[in-house]
């Protein structure tokens, strides 16, 4: 049997409700349960980091999160997940705008064959239906991805000529154009130098302030420092979940000592 996972006394922000909540999340392929009753939340304010090796489900619990796990007909998804308290699988959803509100950025960066400018406009666009330049949102968004002053000069050139981290952090800021309530990061760095993986988790610890984040890591030590709380999956289940520093340091189950100490996974 698993151990208390920790979640009513994790530490918790006082006073501030969950932007986003599950409640025994589970998720099927056949008769392959991907998740087990997942019951997990994430506040403005904070980093949320969810460990585990391979397989253990934390990405298919981000693509939950705004309905992106669904365009796989071959899964079954059971259980709740609340925004602001509604039902994201409420009558009458707005699918497109849960995926605007619950921004996602992978693993790696796809940046859209137009220029830098035109990659955070084409969103906006779509969403406005207005032809504006929206250039206070354009210059908003790349400063809070680190990104301005590497390409202000630059904006009409083709944004496959950035290098990968300054791709990523397009990418990064191409969701923050359209004023995510939750950004959802799914392995950001994996592919970065570490100066490109530092300038990544800087803007972070600057957006939380006004989003609710939840980091997707391999990397135990990315999730040691720049997460709040952290999560460990493992096979599917929720296994632990405390603050961060606390986690690290002192875990309550032995499996949670072993992956972040390098036994597994």
């Amino acid at each position: 049997m698993a151990a208390d996972p920790g979640i009513a006394d994790a530490g918790a922000s006082v006073g501030e409700a969950p932007l986003i909540r599950t409640g025994d999340l589970r998720v099927r392929a056949g008769r392959l349960e991907i998740l087990k009753g997942i019951s997990l939340e994430a506040r403005r304010g904070e980093i949320l980091s969810i460990i585990g090796p391979a397989g253990a489900g934390k990405s298919t619990y981000l693509r939950c999160l705004n309905r992106m796990a669904e365009l796989d007909q071959d899964l079954r998804i059971e259980g709740r997940i609340l925004l602001e308290g509604k039902s994201i699988y409420g009558t009458g959803v707005d699918v497109a705008l849960i995926r605007r509100l619950v921004a996602t950025v992978f693993s790696v960066p796809i940046p859209l064959p137009m220029t830098i400018h035109e990659n955070l406009t084409f969103g906006l666009r779509l969403q406005s239906g207005s032809r504006d330049s929206n250039d206070e949102r354009v210059e908003s968004a790349l400063r809070a991805a680190y990104l301005w002053d590497e390409v202000k000069d630059r904006l009409r050139e083709p944004a496959r000529n950035l290098s990968g981290g300054q791709q990523q952090r397009l990418c990064l800021a191409r969701s923050l154009v359209l004023s995510p309530k939750i950004l959802l990061l799914d392995e950001p760095t994996s592919g970065l130098d570490p100066i490109s993986t530092a300038r990544i988790e800087e803007a972070l610890q600057q957006l939380k302030s006004n989003l609710a984040i939840i980091l997707v890591t391999n990397n135990v030590k990315q999730a040691a420092r720049a997460s709040d709380h952290t999560a460990f999956f493992l096979f599917g289940e929720l296994i632990e979940y405390q603050r961060t520093g606390k986690l690290f340091t002192t875990p309550r189950d032995a499996r949670t000592a072993d992956y972040i100490s390098g036994r597994f996974g």
